[in-house]
C-alpha cells in the first residue's frame, strides 16, 4: 500500500485542484440502497478523480459522499447519520463527520462536519451540493435530485 500514499502537500494540492465533469451525462441521485461513482478530471486533464455517493437502504438519512484520486485514495469523505468514528488517538467523533486525507493515516482521521459548509445534513441533496463545492468541483456533473 506504500505506493498509493501521498505526502500531505500532494494530498492538499489534489484537494484544492479544480475538478470538472468528464461528460454531459445526466445522473440520478441514488435512491436508498443505491450508489453511484461519477468520473471527474482536473481542469488540465492530468489527474482523474471519482465522486462517490452511497445511500443506506434502511436509514434514509444515512449517506456517504467521497472524493477519490488515483482510483483508490480517499481525499475527503463525508459520513451522514451513521455511527461515531474513532480516530487513531482514541477520540470518538460523532456523525456527521468529515474525513480528510492525512499523511500516514489516509482517511482514518475525522473531524466534525463543518456547519458552515454543511448547515443542514438532513437535506441529503443540498449537502451533496455543498460537498461538491467543498471538494472544489468547479464544473459539477449534472445530477437530478430524484425521490427521497
Amino acid at each position: 500500500m506504500a505506493d498509493i500514499n501521498l505526502t500531505q502537500p500532494e494530498a492538499d494540492a489534489l484537494i484544492a485542484m479544480g475538478k470538472i465533469r468528464v461528460d454531459d451525462k445526466q445522473w440520478s441521485f441514488p435512491s436508498p440502497g443505491e450508489r453511484m461513482a461519477i468520473p471527474l478530471t482536473s481542469s488540465d486533464k492530468r489527474e482523474n478523480f471519482t465522486l462517490d455517493v452511497t445511500r443506506a437502504q434502511i436509514k434514509l438519512t444515512k449517506a456517504t459522499y467521497q472524493n477519490r484520486a488515483r482510483q483508490a485514495i480517499i481525499l475527503m469523505r463525508l459520513d451522514l447519520d451513521g455511527p461515531a468514528h474513532r480516530n487513531p488517538d482514541g477520540a470518538d467523533i460523532p456523525c456527521p463527520h468529515l474525513h480528510v486525507y492525512c499523511e500516514g493515516f489516509g482517511d482514518r482521521w475525522a473531524i466534525p462536519a463543518p456547519p458552515d459548509k454543511y448547515p443542514n445534513t438532513q437535506d441529503l441533496f443540498s449537502t451533496f451540493e455543498g460537498f461538491m463545492k467543498h471538494c472544489n468541483i468547479t464544473d459539477p456533473p449534472q445530477v437530478q435530485m430524484g425521490l427521497f
